[in-house]
């Protein structure tokens, strides 16, 4: 469990109550929704508490579920970013050449916004501004993570902080430290790996005509590319191509890249100009064979990385973080063997429907088959116009499926 060449010291640790290891977007509101129910914890952050200095807090646009900003309300972490916003009244989805589209509206399913738009950085500088207002959070910060040794009734870690080497003893440890998780590898759980052979470009663009709070999802053999409404009549442009083309999209100077952006997505906003900073991203599936062991668990990405395609990768890793403080805070052991039980049993539904739909959608909906075309286009228009169908993929598209924990549910219509 621990690397053979830094064994752990034999003297006492001190107790962290829950250790979470990973201080990005999900591993930070786990220790909000822990310190807000009470329970003792301790974040370890890699980066600097800044938002500028955090990986995660990057140039991406988030497209938040209804559910998840219901959940960060909860949390108190919304209030702090709020104003950044933009809601998501319409969702538009495609098939580029094809005859097929479908459409939600918020005002047919009752509610004032599907979802909301936010910049990946002012969700980090909110949550950091509610992490500052933790009451028995303790926060190591820059720190890493070296070695851990199981314990009974727990877990032996070790940090390295900017003082130096620090010994903490924990019921509970859990990895919110990303795709390529430190905590599952030293857990001894192995993670299944697809590649899509795409890498992801991010930028902001203005389109000419208004958005009106429509965000567009097209797909294309190339792969999917969206466009998501942001304030003062920006959107957020997120474009796949085939990773060995990456290299060439990345070279290209803003003309050219809007050219191409604008020949994926069409012109349903009119001519596309003023390009921002681009931003690439490979593009990995990650699935991580279990959730749980002994006094330990899994959440956000280091349990389950998803295709970018349908925004879903932050909405699935924040209802893994409520889901997992909502069961400690009613244990009197967070790390007892029937609540992780428990905690992976009620994720599975979700996380299994959030990463087969992902995936589905980017092996149908972008593979080139001429055959499949009538049958996309027919699929894409029975959600449309079937109001049932398109009910159940409103509602698991708001981020109501499975067994959610209370917290997102507390504003649903």
């Amino acid at each position: 469990m621990t690397a053979p060449d830094s064994p752990l010291a034999a003297g006492a640790a001190s107790d962290a109550g829950v250790l979470v290891v990973g201080g990005g977007l999900v591993g930070a509101s786990l220790a909000i929704a822990l310190d807000a129910a009470g329970v003792a914890a301790t974040l370890v952050e890699a980066a600097a508490p800044r938002a500028d200095a955090q990986p995660s807090h990057d140039e991406r646009n988030l497209a938040l579920a209804r559910a998840t900003v219901n959940g960060l309300a909860a949390i108190g972490v919304w209030p702090h970013a709020a104003a950044k916003a933009t809601p998501i009244r319409r969702i538009h989805v495609s098939r580029a050449g094809e005859f097929g589209s479908a459409r939600l509206d918020a005002r047919a399913e009752g509610v004032d916004a599907l979802g909301w738009t936010l910049p990946a950085r002012e969700l980090g500088a909110a949550l950091l501004r509610r992490l500052d207002a933790c009451k028995r959070l303790q926060r190591l910060a820059p720190a890493q993570l070296e070695a851990i040794e199981p314990l009974p009734g727990g877990w032996r870690a070790r940090v390295r902080t900017a003082g130096g080497a620090r010994e903490l003893r924990t019921p509970l440890l859990v990895g919110a430290d990303g795709t390529d998780s430190f905590v599952r590898a030293r857990l001894g759980i192995g993670a299944d790996v697809h590649d899509y052979a795409q890498s992801l470009f991010v930028c902001t663009v203005t389109p000419e005509r208004a958005h009106e709070g429509r965000a567009y999802e097209r797909f294309a053999d190339g792969g999917p590319v969206a466009l998501l409404p942001l304030a003062e009549g920006r959107c957020g442009l997120v474009l796949t191509v085939p990773a060995d083309e990456a290299g060439a999209v990345a070279a290209l100077d803003d003309a050219a890249f809007l050219a191409l952006a604008q020949r994926r997505f069409g012109w349903r906003l009119g001519r596309l100009s003023r390009p921002g900073r681009r931003h690439a991203y490979p593009i990995r599936r990650v699935a991580a064979r279990a959730l749980v062991a002994p006094r330990a668990v899994l959440v956000g990405n280091a349990a389950q990385t998803v295709h970018p395609v349908g925004a879903q990768g932050f909405n699935l890793g924040l209802r893994d973080a409520l889901t997992l403080a909502e069961l400690v805070a009613a244990a009197a052991d967070p790390g007892d063997a029937a609540l992780l039980e428990r905690y992976a049993a009620r994720r599975a539904p979700d996380r299994e429907g959030t990463m087969a739909m992902s995936h589905g959608l980017v092996r149908l909906a972008c593979l080139e088959q001429p055959l499949l075309a009538p049958l996309r286009s027919l699929a894409l228009l029975a959600f449309d116009r079937v109001p049932p169908l398109r009910r159940a993929l409103a509602r698991r598209g708001m981020g109501f499926r499975g067994a959610p924990p209370r917290a997102v549910l507390e504003k649903l219509p």
